[in-house]
């Protein structure tokens, strides 16, 4: 990702024997060094405004499932900015080092990080929570899930599929069959976003949906999903407003139902409030700011107390 593309040619990044470039850049920029980079294998990709966020909306229309960022604060601090960094990784090397500090080795005269005490067998802990625990109430009952009320480590987040409870997610590779039905579907996400387009009898509403269940991935599946609903609303199923919490419900007992693992995982948290923690959708997760319904959270949750029942 460059604006001015101010690089010289002799990187090993223009070497594409081995793993696919792609170059991000601002229109117009070298375009001399850009035909270049092309005649080498090299792709190069122009933006009217070349910001971080027109970078993540670019990819996740290619079906990008991850990026790894790796930069510097030019362009780590507008992607923290623009919401579009989910984790952060930091790499760690714990050693205990005098300088002028008054420390256990302040009188052994390190003073030099070449000098520094390397540590065995370390250990780590969180001191500041991320996490809230109720307060009071009984955390599987589907109404009370208000993260407000909640501190301590009660609260478990899950949004992507790599998360440690990202099984929760819609995204996930577990495919599904509905009570009744012959048809498979690849994911949840696939079966929802065809549903919104289900008994509309319109050629493009029915490839649609034919589209959608052949889509590779979830994220392919849920882009035709959205991408026709918001173009064409006139093609989503008129109930689909008061239907699609029924249809997400029958999708998650079925694939908890099929998946003895994932029922293991969601019978585990049992006591616990369950969050889905997208920034985007105010609707099924919490928002970005924690005011959303969190709707995916209380169904799961709601099924949760139901095998509990059951049991």
């Amino acid at each position: 990702m460059s604006r001015t593309l101010n690089l010289p040619l002799e990187l090993h990044l223009w070497d594409v024997s081995n793993a696919h470039t792609i170059v991000m850049t601002q229109r117009g920029a070298r375009r001399e060094f850009q035909r270049e980079l092309v005649t080498r294998g090299v792709e190069v990709v122009e933006f009217d405004f070349l910001t971080p966020k027109a970078v993540m909306d670019y990819c996740y229309e290619r079906g990008f499932l991850m990026v790894l960022w790796e930069c510097g604060g030019a362009l780590s601090a507008p992607a923290l900015a623009a919401g579009i960094i989910h984790k952060v990784i930091a790499f760690v090397a714990p050693k205990i080092i005098g300088v002028t500090a008054p420390t256990p080795v302040g009188e052994l005269g390190m003073v030099d990080m070449t000098q520094a005490l390397n540590l065995l067998d370390v250990t780590f802990e969180q001191l500041i929570p991320r996490m809230k625990s109720p307060a009071s109430a009984y955390a599987d009952d589907p109404s009370i899930a208000d993260a407000g009320i909640f501190s301590s480590s009660t609260v478990i987040y899950f949004y992507k599929s790599w998360d440690p409870y990202g099984a929760f997610t819609n995204f996930t590779a577990h495919s599904i069959k509905l009570p009744g039905s012959s048809e498979t579907w690849k994911s949840v996400e696939h079966y929802y976003q065809a549903q919104k387009f289900s008994g509309v009898k319109d050629e493009l509403a029915m490839q649609a949906i034919e589209n959608i269940r052949n889509a590779e991935s979830p994220e392919e599946a849920a882009r035709i999903g959205r991408r026709l609903a918001r173009e064409r609303p006139d093609l989503v199923r008129p109930d689909w407003e008061n239907s699609k919490m029924d249809v997400m419900e029958e999708a998650l007992v079925a694939k908890f139902s099929s998946y003895p693992q994932l029922r293991s995982l969601l019978l585990s948290t049992a006591g616990c409030v369950l969050i889905e923690s997208s920034p985007q959708d105010y609707f099924w997760g919490s928002g970005k700011d924690g005011t959303g319904q969190n709707q995916l959270g209380r169904l799961l949750m709601k099924l949760r107390a139901a095998i509990l029942t059951e049991n």
